[in-house]
């Protein structure tokens, strides 16, 4: 499955996602507490830095072959 941010909350109960989306059962999930003092923009910058963070890791992030290593790491152990 591929990584994705969703909005919730939290009613005092239960987390509560802000919009359906189907999880499957036992899906691995990561929860951010965000401070109440945060404004509207501020949340907004903070969630578009979430889904950025997100992309940068991405399946389709590239690969780098060895071939493009211009200079060695003597410390780099070979794995």
């Amino acid at each position: 499955m591929e990584t994705i941010t969703l909005r919730a909350h939290f009613d005092g109960k239960q987390i509560l996602l802000d919009e359906p989306f189907e999880l499957e059962p036992n899906a691995r999930l990561i929860i951010t507490v965000l401070p109440k003092s945060l404004g509207e923009e501020r949340e907004d910058w903070a969630q578009l830095a979430l889904e950025n963070l997100a992309r940068a890791y991405g399946d389709d992030e590239p690969e780098y072959s060895l071939d493009l290593i211009r200079e060695a790491n003597p410390e780099y152990e070979a794995r």
